[in-house]
């Protein structure tokens, strides 16, 4: 199996850095138009940049991007791994930048905030361990509600997996149907409502302090799956039917927040909604063309990609957890020591590559193998075992391929 798309690296930093941007040069000060302030804002400096405005209001999209890499790259390690191979993997991914990062953060926060500490406390305890804070609590970095559907389709993922019979392909099928029927009905409220109406909000709050529902943002796991699958063989009819119905349901997911963005920030108005879209969706086209060639290549030796890309692949995680709480307090000293607001902007963007390859290249090893020496000690690490040797429940969400079944005719 040939599934790795040396692709994925940077455009999953690519997305990082379009999120990057988006908090900083847009949402840092248009949030003031909706009135949902975070812990964020005490760090960030007093500084806007409204000339920008229409090449930033979309950057947010980097998220929905991540989710579809996300997809394929799960998928892809499920359909290898056992599941206690595939759990303690996810677990080590995860958890030693969430550690570092948050501790950072919280840190920052604690010294040049404006709010009490005891604030922070539990935002900071939820933020380590990667739990949702639920409905009404606060993140201790907005940026973090993403961990809470990318845990949750992780747990999916891992529940299936033990169930030795559910395959990538039903679990596609699955949260293809299940955020295609609540993306429509999103759809169909925003279009009969306004962003003051309560039937929108409550639809709203599904896509961020509701992400482990996986309601709004199913379809982009599911398509990421589906592009994995295409990368190894050929989409039978019904699953290229179900693609389309990602990709529909995707759009609408985007149109929605769009949407309400657009109504409700007015330094936007004039902006349309298809741009995310549209932009979304070069992004899972070029996955897709990756996949194809990916799978007409199958058999012949891949390349081996040039290490810059794979170390910004894993420079993009530390840059997406620091961006925002960090990069903000950088700005903020930039500013408070003469420079102008975009030259602050890009300098704190260099200085945050620096600390994340840091982050990656020697921290997180370093934990990770701390982790590891303590897991041997106290109990017995799950072993990937040869694929010839694997049993059939051990290889993960596999993908059986279509059966093609030979009638012989009848001799008179």
């Amino acid at each position: 199996m040939k599934s790795h798309l040396p692709l994925l690296d940077p455009l999953r930093f690519a997305a990082a850095l379009g999120v990057a941007i988006f908090h900083q040069m847009f949402w840092s000060w248009a949030w003031t138009s909706i009135g949902v302030p975070g812990f964020e804002r005490t760090v960030a400096a007093d500084v806007i940049y409204p000339s920008a405005a229409a090449f930033t209001w979309f950057g947010w999209v980097g998220v929905e991007i991540f989710f579809v890499i996300s997809g394929f790259v799960i998928a892809n390690s499920a359909s290898t791994s056992s599941p206690g191979a595939f759990l303690l993997g996810r677990a080590l991914r995860l958890y030693p930048a969430v550690w570092v990062c948050a501790t950072a953060s919280f840190l920052v926060l604690l010294l040049f905030g404006t709010g009490p500490a005891s604030e922070l406390i539990l935002p900071y305890i939820h933020a380590i361990l990667m739990v949702p804070k639920g409905v009404t609590g606060q993140w201790l970095d907005e940026v973090y509600w993403t961990l809470a559907a990318e845990t949750a389709f992780y747990g999916l993922v891992f529940c299936a997996m033990l169930t030795r019979k559910i395959t990538l392909r039903h679990l596609a099928f699955g949260l293809t149907i299940y955020s295609a029927i609540f993306n429509a009905v999103a759809l169909l409220i925003a279009s009969c409502t306004t962003p003051s109406d309560l039937p929108y909000l409550v639809i709203l709050m599904f896509r961020v302090p509701c992400a482990a529902f996986l309601l709004s943002h199913g379809c982009f796991f599911a398509l990421g799956i589906w592009l994995f699958i295409s990368a190894n063989r050929q989409l039978t009819a019904l699953e290229q039917v179900a693609v389309g119905v990602t990709c529909l349901s995707g759009a609408a997911e985007i149109y929605f927040f769009a949407s309400f963005f657009l109504t409700s920030i007015p330094a936007i108005a004039d902006q349309s909604a298809l741009v995310p879209i549209m932009v979304w969706a070069l992004a899972v086209l070029l996955i897709a063309l990756a996949a194809r060639r990916n799978r007409r290549s199958a058999g012949a030796a891949a390349p081996e990609a040039p290490a810059y890309l794979r170390t910004l692949g894993l420079i993009t995680y530390p840059l997406y957890l620091t961006h925002n709480v960090i990069g903000a307090a950088i700005i903020r000293a930039l500013i408070d020591a003469g420079f102008d607001a975009t030259s602050a902007l890009w300098i704190a963007l260099g200085l945050l590559g620096l600390v994340c390859w840091f982050i990656c290249a020697k921290i997180e090893p370093a934990i990770r193998a701390a982790l590891m020496q303590a897991l041997a000690h106290f109990g017995k690490l799950p072993q990937k075992r040869p694929a010839s040797r694997r049993p059939a429940w051990a290889r993960g969400l596999r993908f059986p391929l279509p059966v093609s079944v030979k009638v012989k005719a009848a001799t008179p």
